[in-house]
């Protein structure tokens, strides 16, 4: 198996390995999901299956796994845990590793989406650094002030939409105060979790500006491996797929929001 990615000659002394969860029901149906809480089809199953397989057949162990609250991330590591026989590892489900809340688009068809608004409005709105879409109203039935899985967060820190450096504002406290002490600590980690919560990290490790920001498509359930040196500086990182499999998977995310 070739693996794509960048490489320098220092050695590694950390190794994290990030993927998004498989297809969805709404992936399918091409919808803007966000904190919206559906469930895998059997296709994103498989998908987990085989990413499980290629972590285990590729040697990896791991100490400590965290995921969203999201069911669509827990499913895809408990998936994947079944090929490599780690059930038993201790699992951490963390709100700030939610996909980014698409506000008052969530539930609507992509497609459909930019044939009313154009193309390069709901580019903007998936796609743009900060510029969020429109927000959900505090009494619409999709806010999640009221969903039991917040119930011991701030309110005030739920959003009613996000942009995508809100998305980082959420996100990267918890890279920075908890995953990174785990990883000083030893513990080899698997974070499964969304395009846009990954995006975040992947922006944060790489230096990516905010403008190539909005190229960048992280595709379902493919295993993202980063290796840092002792400081945690990133050395290189490479997915666990065929280059030509990996494109297609890139390609399919770049096109979600087309006419």
């Amino acid at each position: 198996m070739r693996r794509v990615g960048r490489t320098f000659c220092t050695q590694a002394r950390f190794r994290v390995v990030f993927m998004r969860h498989g297809e969805s029901t709404w992936n399918l149906q091409n919808r803007f999901t966000g904190w919206t809480d559906v469930k895998l089809t059997p296709k994103g199953i498989q998908e987990a299956k085989d990413a499980g397989q290629k972590l285990a057949q590729n040697g990896f162990k791991f100490d400590l796994i965290y995921t969203s609250v999201l069911s669509r991330a827990i499913q895809t590591y408990n998936y994947a845990a079944e090929e490599m026989d780690c059930h038993y590892l201790p699992v951490v489900k963390d709100w700030r590793l939610n996909e980014r809340h698409y506000g008052a688009l969530q539930g609507l068809n992509k497609k459909e989406t930019a044939e009313k608004h154009g193309e390069e409005q709901v580019k903007i709105w998936r796609r743009s650094f900060d510029i969020p879409p429109p927000a959900l109203e505090p009494s619409d039935a999709r806010c999640p002030h009221q969903d039991i899985k917040y119930r011991g967060v701030d309110p005030a820190k739920l959003p009613l939409t996000e942009s995508l450096k809100l998305t980082i504002d959420r996100v990267l406290p918890l890279w920075e105060q908890e995953l990174t002490q785990s990883i000083k600590a030893g513990k080899n980690l698997l974070v499964v979790a969304h395009g846009n919560s990954l995006r975040a990290i992947v922006k944060h490790l790489d230096g990516i500006s905010d403008a190539d920001i909005v190229e960048l498509n992280i595709p379902t359930a493919i295993p993202l491996v980063y290796e840092f040196d002792e400081q945690l500086r990133p050395l290189k990182h490479y997915y666990l797929e065929d280059p030509e499999v990996l494109k297609e998977k890139m390609d399919s995310v770049k096109n979600q929001g087309k006419k």
